[in-house]
Order: structure tokens, then C-alpha cells, then sequence
């Protein structure tokens, strides 16, 4: 008996196990068609979200945060005096930076200056010699017309010395003078002409040095010309010693951070060598690199929204400011020439300027050139 109810019970197993193996593919192919409908509507759900949002954005994750790098660098050679500032430490306009030794700038200043006060007490000289030879000039020029009236009136005395010589050279042949009375009138007669030689002489001599005072003074003053022309020189020169000795101290030509601070003291700078740099923090924008397909709806003043992945919970509110002259492989080292051959169409970018409407923000203190972000422009 105990054998047939354990026949009768294994029966009723062995049935319920083929119904519930006849009812499972049912269920799961139930579950597995409510599964892929739901898949299919959520997919085309996000289909056709994102063509519609495609139609008014347009985005790229190829964006940096960009910021005016500015490069420290000494306009005149010298040793590091002394370091006021350390790495990535917060400066002003006009902090000094670093403080180059200035004794050897001192010197040629010095040199400069003395150079100048030679140049000027040559230029004093000359002036000097000058007034000397217009005043010797003007005194010559005094003694020749007083020359000349003496002449003009030894020319008269002349004259008449001549007449009466004549008269009296008539007068002896008639024996109606004395002998006497024409020795005195030859005499008187010589002796004008010999007066008006003589004045006439002086003349020429007074003359000659009015010439060649006239000479000297006009190569005093070609000499003055040069001396002050020399002055100038001179001058430029103590400007030019002001202006190195000034560059000794290097202050800062902006406010921003500074880089790595690779000076040390004692250390010897070079014009023109690279130290470090400070970007000005306060002044950021955004750089995006667009497809070239991207381009046609794109204008400038259009909104944009950056995400930066700094803040990824953070909106940032901008706008479309200029669009580059070129594409960014044009401005490459070595930029692409398509004439050499073997051409392969790729899609170029154009860097997009991004401005950021909202400076205040707090968060946009903290972002720093070459962060990464993403931009989405607003095409309506």
C-alpha cells in the first residue's frame, strides 16, 4: 500500500513539473516584449529629443578656458639682486618683482653725465669765442669807416695840396714867388699823397682782418653747431643710463598670478630671458574648436552655455564673440598644403571666441587657463 501511494505521489510531480515547464516560456517572452517596447520608446524618445535640441544647439567638448599669458622678462642684463615674489602668488600693477644689481648702471651714468658737462662747457667755450670774434668784427668794421672818412678827407687836403702846387709851379717860371713858397707847396703836396697812401694801406689791413675774423667766427660757429649737436648726444646718452638704470627693477605690468618663479638670487639674467610669466586671471574667455559643419547657423551675440569640468555641476552664461580668421591648422607650424598630392578630405575646426557674460560669478575666479569645458551656443 505504502508503495503504490509513493507511485501515486511521484506521478503528480512528474504532471505538475510538465505544466510548470509548458508555462514559463510564456511568461518570459510576456516579460521580454514589454522590456524591448519600453527600450524602443525610450530610445526614440531620445532620438528625437536630441534632433530636435540639434536644430537650436550646437556643441563640442574641444574648449579651453584661455587668459592673457604675460612673460617677465629683464630689458637689461645684470645679476638677481633680490626676489620679492614666489610661485603662483597674487600681484598688482606696479609690485616689484625682482631687483637686478644697478652699481655697474650707476657707473656709466655717472660716466654719462660728466661726458654731458664736458660737452657743455665746450659748447660755453665756443659760444665765448664767438662773441669775441662779433665784437673784434664790429670793432674792425668801426675802424674802416673811420679809415674811410680819413681818406675822403685826405682826399680833399689832396686836392687842394695838388692845386696849389700847380699855381705855384706857374707862378716860379714868372719869378712872381720865391723859391721858397714852392718848396712848401710840393712839400705839402707829397705829403698828402704819402697821408692818403698810408690810410689807404691801413685800409687794406683793417680789411683783411675783418675777413679773416669774419672766417674764424663763422667756423666758431659751425663749431658751436657741432658742440651742441655733441650736447644732444650726450644727453641721450644720460637718458639712455636713466632708462637702464631703471629697468633694474622689474615690477609688474598687470595684475594676475604668477607662474613658477624659476630666478634665484646671485643669479645672472640675461636681456630678454625667460623667467616666468603672470596671467591675468581677471580676464578669461573661452576657446572652442568648431566642425567646420557647425559653422553655417553660428553668429556672433548668440548665448552659450559652458560647463567646465572643474565645476560640472555649474552653468557658466556666455556669449558668441568673433570667430578666428582661419582654421587652427592654418596657423600651425607646418600647416597643411593639399597641392603636394595624396589629399584626404578632413573636417577642419574654427576656434570660436567665447566671452563670459557674468564676471562676477565666484567660480569664475577659480578657473584657470587651459581647463577643460564643454560649450553649448544657443542657435535661437
Amino acid at each position: 500500500m505504502e508503495s503504490e501511494k509513493e507511485e501515486i505521489t511521484s506521478k503528480k510531480e512528474m504532471e505538475n513539473k510538465k505544466e510548470n515547464e509548458e508555462s514559463s516560456p510564456k511568461k518570459r517572452s510576456k516579460v521580454f516584449i514589454i522590456i524591448l517596447i519600453v527600450m524602443i520608446l525610450l530610445g526614440g524618445w531620445y532620438g528625437i529629443t536630441k534632433y530636435l535640441e540639434s536644430q537650436s544647439h550646437e556643441e563640442t567638448d574641444d574648449a579651453q578656458i584661455e587668459a592673457d599669458i604675460i612673460p617677465i622678462r629683464p630689458r637689461v642684463s645684470g645679476y638677481v639682486k633680490e626676489v620679492r615674489i614666489k610661485d603662483n602668488q597674487r600681484v598688482h600693477k606696479g609690485d616689484t618683482l625682482i631687483i637686478l644689481d644697478d652699481r655697474d648702471l650707476k657707473i656709466n651714468l655717472l660716466q654719462a653725465e660728466a661726458a654731458l658737462s664736458t660737452a657743455e662747457s665746450n659748447v660755453n667755450a665756443s659760444r665765448a669765442n664767438t662773441h669775441a670774434a662779433r665784437t673784434s668784427i664790429a670793432t674792425s668794421r668801426e675802424g674802416v669807416s673811420t679809415i674811410d672818412a680819413q681818406i675822403a678827407a685826405s682826399k680833399v687836403t689832396l686836392t687842394r695840396a695838388t692845386q696849389d702846387y700847380n699855381r705855384y709851379a706857374n707862378l716860379i717860371q714868372d719869378h712872381s714867388i720865391t723859391e721858397q713858397q714852392f718848396e712848401q707847396a710840393q712839400a705839402a703836396k707829397e705829403l698828402a699823397e704819402r697821408q692818403l697812401d698810408v690810410l689807404e694801406q691801413q685800409k687794406n689791413q683793417a680789411s683783411s682782418q675783418t675777413n679773416v675774423v669774419s672766417t674764424q667766427s663763422k667756423a666758431t660757429a659751425q663749431t658751436i653747431e657741432v658742440a651742441e649737436s655733441i650736447v644732444k648726444q650726450k644727453e641721450v646718452e644720460v637718458e639712455d643710463a636713466k632708462l637702464k638704470l631703471s629697468y633694474t627693477i622689474i615690477t609688474a605690468p598687470e595684475d594676475g598670478l604668477v607662474s613658477r618663479v624659476n630666478v634665484q638670487e646671485g643669479q645672472l639674467l640675461q636681456m630678454g630671458q625667460s623667467t616666468f610669466n603672470i596671467v591675468r586671471s581677471k580676464n578669461i574667455w573661452v576657446v572652442a574648436n568648431f566642425k567646420e559643419t557647425q559653422y553655417s547657423k553660428m553668429r556672433p551675440g548668440q548665448k552659450v552655455t559652458v560647463n567646465a569640468d572643474a565645476f560640472p555641476k555649474h552653468d557658466f552664461e556666455a556669449v558668441l564673440s568673433s570667430f578666428s580668421p582661419a582654421t587652427g591648422a592654418k596657423f600651425s607650424l607646418l600647416p597643411p598644403d593639399n597641392a603636394s598630392g595624396n589629399f584626404v578630405k578632413v573636417v577642419q575646426r574654427l576656434p570660436v571666441k567665447i566671452e563670459f557674460t557674468d564676471p562676477s560669478v565666484s567660480l569664475i575666479s577659480r578657473l584657470r587657463p587651459g581647463m577643460n569645458v564643454d560649450v553649448d551656443v544657443h542657435l535661437k
